[in-house]
């Protein structure tokens, strides 16, 4: 592309003036304001000022050994040494030309790297709610224009399958068999273990009205006679022992955590369904647990974890300021341990052990050059951790791969508290997902009622959908943002409805020709002219630049900002410029101009897991 081209120049140039000069940081990027020209490099300055050079003067003989006259319009210095770039018409025509009679609407990275993305990571036996349309989204979203570039991707869904919680569920699931109930026959499994797993988890915290209960259930039964109530530590015995069963793979423990492993992948499927994702993996948490073991013996024998008050812990090796080693906490104005716990006193493993044991499988099994963690903002210091733990067990592997850890912030209610239902719960992914088709229902009719019923409940499902996921994306990642059912599904403004419409739109004027026999021939050049036609024709150009932009900081609100304002561009476009009343072969070539935008559109907003509709 264009800006590619500048930028290969440029840095020729700068290579011959500054021979010692950095070239990653000479980059051409689109300029802010259009009125001092099409693109712009700022990279002089900082070139300038590391070698005690006047940065006008540098940029001065840039300029005169810069010959990018085939494409450009003559070079302005601006400032304290801005290059700005303004595009010949016929460069612009001619670019944009390749690419609308090319079958990828952009370049594929020059040198491919190959991508883990863990997202979504559920936790088995509970019910997706909100807060997971924020991993899977973002994460959907990332590893989708990493394709897009051509990268080499595998996307894992860490599910949450192991840990103390499970002895809690199969408590709960052996009192709702002797008390007559099949879960796994149930209308709603996961609730019903959600149910129980409150119970018991009451129960097992003290609370007597919970003992009570479940003293009733089992009454009679051959898990408790009558003569023998449970209380709380006798329960919590119990939850032990059915713990150590599974963790030691006796008896039916292993087949009911199986049974319940089973329902929640039933749900979360039918939840990924609905939202378009798909994973490549999914090894859960207990998918590394015969490995933990050696990984504490490993860390142990290599001087980085020890033991303390029974447990084995990663400490602080010094060699970070106290300010910025996460394996310190300042407590009374002292800096004092903040150790990574990998076993606990009773010889259980946690988070820390498996994501150590995770980072191992998968660079020995993909050679990822990047793993990025797609995991709320709250997990910043487990992830610290995890990665400084990482790099002092295995320094040789972690010099060869990039962890990231995507991080993002909360939804938020009316009140500024995070979204719940009004009852103060938890609001679950499938009933917001159920409520946005809904209320899409509704505004579809209003809007167009010559819709089949068919046609009414499949636009109702993408409007819906969409404008969930992409309330969600268009934020920063890592500001809050308040949840509005009436902003998200306007037709008006930065929204998914409303670049829904956009698209729809587009492909009408195609309809229209079609009824009026008029038919886009690909022989006839794009050739913009006019102001508005050049705004968008120059936007169109820079799709694959802003992919590259939502890759470089995991950032796809750039991509939504990018379309929001391709929107913008093709509606005044539309307005000042005829397409199909106009002549040929100016017809002609902004009927392809508009067929370019709708391609864009499109691609941009499946590179963010957002159907399109031809008509709405």
């Amino acid at each position: 592309m264009l800006h590619h081209e500048l930028e290969i120049q440029l840095k020729a140039v700068v290579a011959k003036i500054v021979p010692d000069a950095d070239l990653a940081s000479v980059l051409v990027r689109p300029c802010p304001d259009p009125k001092f020209g099409d693109y712009q490099s700022s990279a002089l300055m900082a070139i300038a000022k590391a070698r005690k050079m006047n940065p006008r003067q540098l940029a001065t003989q840039v300029v005169e050994q810069l010959d990018v006259s085939r494409s450009c319009e003559k070079v302005e210095i601006a400032g304290p040494g801005f290059l700005n770039f303004r595009i010949k018409h016929t460069a612009l025509n001619e670019t944009l030309n390749k690419i609308a009679g090319a079958d990828q609407l952009v370049e594929p990275a020059a040198k491919p790297k190959t991508y883990v993305i863990d997202f979504s990571s559920p936790n088995v036996a509970k019910p997706m709610h909100v807060g997971h349309i924020r991993s899977t989204g973002i994460g959907d979203a990332i590893q989708r224009v990493l394709r897009l570039l051509g990268h080499n991707v595998i996307t894992d869904n860490h599910i949450g399958d192991w840990g103390t919680q499970f002895g809690i569920l199969l408590v709960g699931w052996a009192t709702a068999s002797v008390s007559g109930e099949d879960i796994a026959e149930a209308t709603d499994p996961i609730e019903r273990l959600n149910f129980w797993y409150k119970e018991l988890h009451a129960a097992c915290s003290g609370d007597e009205g919970a003992v009570e209960r479940l003293n009733q259930k089992l009454e009679g039964t051959n898990l408790q006679s009558s003569d023998n109530r449970f209380h709380q530590t006798s329960l919590q015995d119990w939850v032990r022992q059915e713990l150590v069963r599974l963790q030691q793979g006796k008896g039916q423990q292993r087949q009911i955590w199986e049974s319940i492993r089973e329902i929640s992948q039933k749900q979360f499927d039918e939840i990924y369904s609905r939202l378009g994702v798909k994973f490549d993996q999914t090894l859960g948490e207990s998918f590394y647990n015969p490995q933990l073991a050696g990984v504490v013996e490993d860390l142990q024998k290599r001087g980085i974890a020890r033991e303390s008050e029974g447990a084995v812990a990663v400490f602080s090796d010094g060699s970070m300021p106290p300010k910025e080693d996460p394996f310190l906490v300042s407590r009374d104005g002292e800096w004092v341990p903040d150790p990574a716990l990998i076993r606990k006193r009773d010889g259980g493993f946690n988070y820390m052990t498996t994501d150590l044991a995770t980072i191992d499988y998968r660079l020995k099994t993909w050679s990822p050059d990047e793993i990025v963690y797609v995991v709320d903002d709250r997990q910043g210091p487990h992830f610290k951790k995890l990665f400084l733990t990482f790099a002092r067990w295995q320094p040789d592997a972690a010099a060869k791969v990039k962890l990231r850890h995507v991080g993002f912030g909360k939804i938020l209610g009316d009140d500024g508290k995070p979204f719940k239902t009004r009852s103060g719960d938890t609001v679950k992914l499938g009933d917001l997902l159920d409520e946005a088709e809904q209320r899409a229902r509704k505004i579809v009719e209003e809007k167009n009622q010559s819709l089949s019923e068919a046609e009414r409940r499949e636009v109702a499902r993408v409007v819906g959908i969409g404008a969930i996921k992409y309330a969600d994306l268009a934020p920063n990642r890592q500001t809050d943002y308040v949840f509005s059912w009436d902003k998200m599904l306007a037709f008006q403004g930065n929204t998914a409805p409303y670049l829904q419409y956009a698209y729809t739109r587009i492909r009408s004027i195609f309809r229209k020709a079609a009824e009026d026999g008029i038919a886009v021939d690909a022989a006839v050049p794009i050739a913009a002219t006019e102001p508005d036609e050049l705004a968008l024709a120059k936007h169109l150009l820079n799709f694959g630049l802003t992919l590259e932009y939502v890759v470089e900081d995991y950032r796809p609100n750039y991509l939504c900002s990018y379309l929001y304002e391709l929107a913008g561009f093709y509606s005044r476009f539309y307005e000042s410029c005829p397409v199909l009343k106009s002549d040929e072969p100016q017809r002609g070539s902004r009927l392809r101009l508009c067929e370019l935008a709708g391609r864009i559109l499109k691609q941009g907003l499946n590179a963010l897991g957002i159907e399109t509709l031809e008509q709405m």
